[in-house]
């Protein structure tokens, strides 16, 4: 049983991959979902959907490998993070639509919580900031506006989960309610330094402790499969959420190794070992995925809108007839023709975390074409990395370590080679991109593959990651430093009261 199975359900869609133990695909299966939009901000998932289509896809990929349950080894799970999910225990309904990581619904009451000046000890605590972007305020929403829901909290009926403990209670028939670190260090509720919920966080949210998972290591035992569902039982081996995964699976097991992971937004996490490193510069420090029950961490930075941006391109200005024709249409010139384009559509994270922002176009002229738009477009996602990049290097910096020497990449848009290029000449470091792209679903393959033996342990993970290309700088420091000012000019327009 040398084989593996990963589900990575994602924000737009869920796919499941099946992995040989030298991280080779043997066999992927996806489907995308439903986004629904119900207020401006507001950002929803059919939780039910998504179980649905992530079992579909699994059946899908083992199908199309011709294996059958008995030849994989475990089932490692990679999610969405951040979205929140509240069901009935005896029924395994959900009471609401899935509140997405992108929604911004909550955003009144963290102004509320900010005001009283709690952020430095929900950062202590957490390593989190006060903002909509994570789950605690959705879960405290949903009980709050689903009539009877607090109440029946507080009896123990329900039960309350990111999609990682969503997808374990349905694929063990309910028999396992638990989650990973590095997705309950996500919540706003959980003090990462002690691995565990916090009493303080959980009253301040008035969230009932009964609706909790138990919080295990990103590696280890979570139950296992129900046999109805992949025709025989399979252990789960690993969980961690998407970019915690994107960082394992991208073997960046040492401090000051870094990734960048471009999909519907960009997360960039630099591992910093067992050390707690708190930012100055706009970065949020969060647990990494942990193969013990020693806390490890990583200081990220969160875009909200990489991908995202060429989505909309096509969904939207329906300027390009898929995601694919980006590329060329931005190099049909030269350069964006002094376009610049902020594409804050909900709000500006990291470093910038201004939720009231808006997305704009900026440097129009009579001669600006579709072109220049989607070249900025695909810029901007080069430009936001870049930003946090630099964050990320002032704190590394001020706490010691050595300055950053290469990005590892991954997600969908790193096949770009103009974003890529581009991403090279603004950060001066090399820009690496791996001969396995799929980073995210092979990270939590290997958290499984670790837990029933597949493998050895993380110097044999090293060992097998691969570079696929790099890409240098190709311009002069002085011509990179005043594209950033252009940039952050551009930000200074939509954020300006």
């Amino acid at each position: 049983m040398s084989y593996l199975l990963a589900l990575d359900q994602g924000t737009s869609s869920s796919r499941a991959i099946v992995f040989e133990r030298s991280g080779r695909i043997v066999a992927m299966a996806q489907q995308e979902f439903a986004q629904h939009f119900p207020q401006p901000g507001w950002v929803e998932h059919d939780a039910l959907e998504i179980w649905q289509s992530q079992l579909a896809t699994a059946q899908a990929a083992l199908r199309q490998a011709d294996l059958r349950a008995s030849d994989i080894a475990a089932v490692g799970i990679t999610n969405q993070r951040e979205t929140t999910v509240l069901w009935d225990r005896r029924t395994g309904q959900p009471l609401h639509h899935a509140i997405v990581w992108q929604d911004r619904r909550t955003e009144p009451f963290c102004a509320e919580l900010r005001a009283q000046d709690l952020t430095p000890m929900v950062r202590a605590k957490t390593g989190l900031l006060i903002d909509p972007y994570f789950s605690g305020t959705k879960l405290k929403w949903l009980l709050d506006h689903i009539p009877g829901a607090r109440a029946r909290a507080e009896r123990g009926e329900l039960a309350f989960g990111t999609i990682d403990s969503w997808l374990i209670w349905n694929l063990t028939a309910g028999d396992v309610h638990a989650t990973d670190v590095s997705n309950a260090a996500r919540t706003l509720l959980f003090d990462v330094q002690r691995n565990r919920w916090d009493e303080e966080l959980l009253a301040l949210m008035e969230i009932p402790p009964a609706l909790l998972p138990e919080v295990r290591p990103s590696s280890g035992d979570f139950g296992r499969v129900a046999a109805q569902h992949l025709g025989g039982e399979i252990a789960i081996g690993g969980v961690a959420g998407d970019q915690q995964a994107a960082l394992f699976g991208q073997a960046c097991f040492r401090p000051g190794m870094a990734k960048n992971t471009y999909g519907t937004g960009c997360f960039m996490l630099m591992h910093t070992g067992t050390q707690f490193q708190s930012s100055t510069h706009g970065l949020i420090n969060t647990s990494a995925a942990q193969t013990t029950a020693s806390p490890e961490f990583a200081l990220e930075g969160s875009v909200f809108v990489g991908g995202a941006v060429v989505q909309w391109l096509r969904d939207g200005l329906q300027i390009i007839p898929n995601s694919g024709a980006v590329q060329s249409l931005a190099e049909s010139v030269p350069d964006a023709g002094g376009v610049m384009f902020v594409p804050a559509f909900t709000g500006l994270g990291a470093p910038y975390w201004r939720a009231e922002a808006r997305g704009a176009i900026l440097g129009l002229s009579r001669g600006s074409t579709q072109a220049h738009i989607a070249r900025a477009a695909v810029e901007s996602i080069a430009f936001q990395s870049a930003a946090l990049l630099q964050a990320m290097s002032r704190d590394a910096h001020a706490a010691g370590s050595a300055p950053l020497q290469e990005l590892r990449v991954d997600g969908g848009a790193c096949v770009n080679d103009l974003l890529m290029q581009f991403q090279a000449d603004l950060l001066g470091i090399a820009v690496v991109r791996p001969r396995v792209i799929e980073t995210t679903a092979l990270g939590a393959a290997y958290l499984a593959g670790l837990s029933c033996g597949v493998y050895t342990g993380l110097d044999e993970l090293s060992a097998q990651w691969q570079a696929e290309r790099r890409f240098e700088p190709s311009v002069d420091r002085n011509r990179a430093a005043a594209r950033m000012a252009e940039w952050d000019h551009a930000v200074r327009q939509v954020t300006a009261p």
